[in-house]
């Protein structure tokens, strides 16, 4: 559905996105992630049409950006990390406006509102002016008017900004109903949002996408820390049969870790293999991988990461 080709965007001699390519097929809700200034607002403005790329380009099915722009503007809902809303209109009004942008049919403008503002929760809020609401309120009228025309492609950036936990549980639900119909981008530098609804996810650093992988994928790298008395056990460690890689970590009080790459039913012949050496084992265990330990990984220089990657 979305087709990403050798894009890239310089602000003077400065690259922010630098050679991106990637797809998103229809119905996929993909989380992009990144540290700030890795390149990903300005991946969703291009996406979105609001700024031009430098070089590459971008089709949205047959359509592509600079040629078929507002074509694609239609089938898109968009919220901004700062999402500009008019404070003296009220919301129902402000959403009523919005639909007629859209281009929505007058005589369903009423119903796609009324709508919105349910699935947003709005309900109690739908008559009060927007500059008397919390950034919560705010956050969720942003999120309503990115959905009010229904579009098949829905990108949002930040919109658990603000809320509460028990908003923030209904706005996951909001995205797994928009996915039943849409394909979703989700930026966000909550780690936990992007672990509990999306299905895939796309890491950005110093303007290059350095991860490309379902998050399923991503956590069936599977790892063993182990701590002993030796900074010097790279060697005897690898020679391990089914240990594919060993990274020191970090050496404290005498003791050092490792990180291994490898089974947890390997670790007999990893404590074996320590012991036979002569150096004092102070702890094995099984090192839980999540989305915060691969975001981790890759804003670190000097990491190796055994991922599909593309960089």
């Amino acid at each position: 559905m979305i087709k990403v080709i050798s894009l890239s965007r310089d602000y003077g001699d400065f690259r922010a996105v630098d050679d991106v390519c990637f797809e998103i097929k229809k119905g996929e809700v993909v989380g992009l992630l990144g540290p700030n200034g890795a390149g990903k607002t300005t991946i969703m403005k291009i996406l979105t049409g609001y700024l031009e790329p430098t070089n590459g380009k971008v089709h949205v099915d047959d359509l592509e950006i600079n040629t078929d722009t507002r074509a694609i503007q239609s089938r898109i809902g968009y919220l901004p990390e700062n999402c500009p809303v008019w404070p003296e209109m009220t919301v129902i009004d402000y959403l009523e406006y919005l639909a007629n942008l859209h281009g929505v049919d007058e005589s369903k403008t009423q119903k796609v509102v009324a709508d919105a503002i349910r699935r947003t929760a709005l309900k109690e809020k739908a008559t009060a002016y927007i500059q008397t609401l919390s950034r919560g309120y705010r956050q969720r009228v942003g999120v309503a008017q990115a959905i009010l025309h229904n579009p098949d492609i829905i990108i949002l950036d930040e919109p658990t900004n603000g809320l509460d936990p028990t908003q923030i549980l209904q706005m996951r639900e909001l995205i797994r109903e928009l996915s039943e119909t849409a394909t979703i981008i989700l930026s966000t530098h909550i780690l936990q949002e992007v672990q509990a609804v999306c299905e895939r996810v796309l890491i950005m650093r110093g303007g290059k996408l350095v991860v490309d992988s379902c998050i399923d994928e991503l956590q069936l790298v599977r790892q063993i820390r182990v701590t002993i008395d030796s900074p010097n056990a790279i060697e005897y460690l690898t020679s391990v049969a089914d240990v594919s890689c060993v990274k020191k970590q970090e050496t404290e009080n005498g003791k050092t870790s490792y990180l291994l790459d490898c089974e947890e039913t390997v670790a007999p012949e990893v404590a074996s293999v320590i012991i036979s050496s002569g150096d004092k084992l102070f702890s094995l265990s099984p090192e839980i991988r999540n989305l915060e330990t691969v975001f981790a990984e890759v804003n670190t220089v000097d990491s190796q990461l055994n991922l599909r990657a593309s960089e």
